[in-house]
């Protein structure tokens, strides 16, 4: 039986390279669970990390966003768009770590659009 996680290794190692030739823009970050979903992004050196938002943040999950969890990945995409604009980050490389672009990650990438993010 193959392991789903190579697949996603996979991609993850081709989308990170793509983005290692951009070295000019900060690196927004995706990581998702069966139940939560989490986004960084962080400085263009990978040092350091400008601003972050996850669905188990206290104040989000204490609110209703909707039915199900596609919906508060929209509410953290835009969170994390409008701490990184707080800290005058607007460009942004989008890695959305081996996960396909469809679901959580398009509502998160979506939100964080609306919020005024560029990628």
């Amino acid at each position: 039986m193959k392991s789903r996680v190579l697949p996603r290794k996979k991609r993850c190692k081709l989308i990170r390279s793509k983005i290692a030739e951009r070295a000019d823009r900060e690196r927004f970050t995706v990581h998702k669970t069966e139940q939560h979903i989490y986004a960084q992004i962080f400085s263009a050196d990978g040092a350091t990390v400008i601003a972050s938002a996850s669905s188990i943040e206290k104040d989000l999950r204490s609110q209703d966003h909707g039915k199900g969890k596609i919906s508060l990945s929209t509410v953290v995409g835009k969170l994390v768009a409008e701490r990184a604009k707080a800290k005058g980050v607007v460009r942004v490389a989008f890695d959305r770590s081996g996960f396909k672009y469809h679901g959580r990650i398009k509502a998160l990438a979506e939100g964080a659009r609306e919020a005024g993010l560029e990628f």
